[in-house]
């Protein structure tokens, strides 16, 4: 098992925070924030900032692909070899259905205590939201079964997790595919938690605009925003070190991305606290937590990257 380097991660949180900082700098300079027209195209942006820090220190400071022998670039980031091919294409599958079971399992947990206004049966919310885009079809939305809404959102759903791979690899490529392998050496715990609150605060320049949590303080909300990274991290971390790829887990954040939305789709009402609703809120946290602890606890040992 290798040592910890501990230069190599401290320059790459340094540069993956500052390039976040700097791609999203405009949104606080030009005073209208969240509601710049340009806001998807700045955070799309910020979401390459994590691999772009991680090729530049894997590049110059590790330098695989110059040592003789050395894993090369894609390799150390976990981009290649994708094989075996049987266990790859598991993993994927996995990283797909994952986060969308889990979210939906925290939505049911949240209903179960009382804390997630549910309306399984006539979906309130969401054809609210669908009258309000469309309202000269409100009349043929509300005749729709509640099924057959169910099936066309979790369809969305498996076509956005696709979508939404490439700029979720920007980030997977960083959290994962670089710095979940060089904390291994820590045991995994502890790469978890640490992983999972570097990636929660990368989040600052966004989160402290009021994005996702809106109405919350900021400081209320970059913690709530570690408490998600760190637990749904850890179910990523448990995914590029079972499968020894970053693929899977870029897959995964890309799923876990298209299921964010799903509280909308089942509740009576608009009107949620996102501290407390899934998978933003804390009860989204418990069952990533649980099952993650279960899976990394069951994962063999192995030889950790080597600088």
């Amino acid at each position: 098992m290798s040592s910890l380097r501990l230069r190599p991660i401290i320059w790459y949180v340094v540069l993956a925070y500052a390039l976040a900082w700097l791609v999203a700098l405009p949104l606080w300079l030009g005073g209208r924030g969240l509601g710049d027209p340009l806001f998807t195209v700045y955070a799309l942006v910020m979401m390459l900032t994590p691999t772009v820090a991680a090729v530049l220190v894997t590049r110059f400071a590790e330098k695989p692909a110059n040592r003789p022998g050395g894993p090369g670039i894609a390799r150390s980031l976990g981009l290649w070899p994708l094989k075996p091919v049987g266990p790859f294409i598991a993993f994927l599958a996995a990283g797909l259905l994952l986060p969308i079971l889990l979210v939906l399992g925290g939505l049911l947990l949240g209903a179960a205590v009382g804390l997630y206004p549910a309306d399984f049966a006539q979906l309130t919310a969401l054809r609210s939201i669908m009258a309000q885009q469309a309202p000269q079809a409100a009349a043929q939305l509300n005749a729709l079964p509640a099924w057959l809404l169910v099936v066309g959102q979790l369809f969305n759903v498996l076509i956005g997790s696709f979508i939404n791979l490439v700029p979720a690899l920007g980030e997977e490529i960083g959290w994962r595919g670089w710095l979940v392998s060089r904390l291994e050496p820590l045991g995994r715990t502890a790469t978890v938690l640490i992983s999972g609150v570097i990636w929660g605060l990368w989040h600052a320049p966004l989160i402290l605009l009021g994005y996702n949590y809106p109405g919350v303080p900021g400081w209320l909300g970059l913690a709530a925003m570690v408490g998600f990274t760190v637990s749904f991290g850890a179910v990523l971390a448990w995914l590029r070190l079972a499968s020894n790829s970053v693929w899977p887990a870029a897959l995964a954040h890309g799923a876990l991305n298209a299921a964010a939305g799903l509280f909308l789709v089942f509740a009576a009402t608009t009107d949620l606290d996102m501290l407390v609703v899934a998978p933003l809120g804390w009860t989204g946290w418990i069952l990533p937590i649980v099952l993650a602890g279960l899976l990394l606890w069951k994962l063999p040992r192995r030889n950790t990257h080597t600088a």
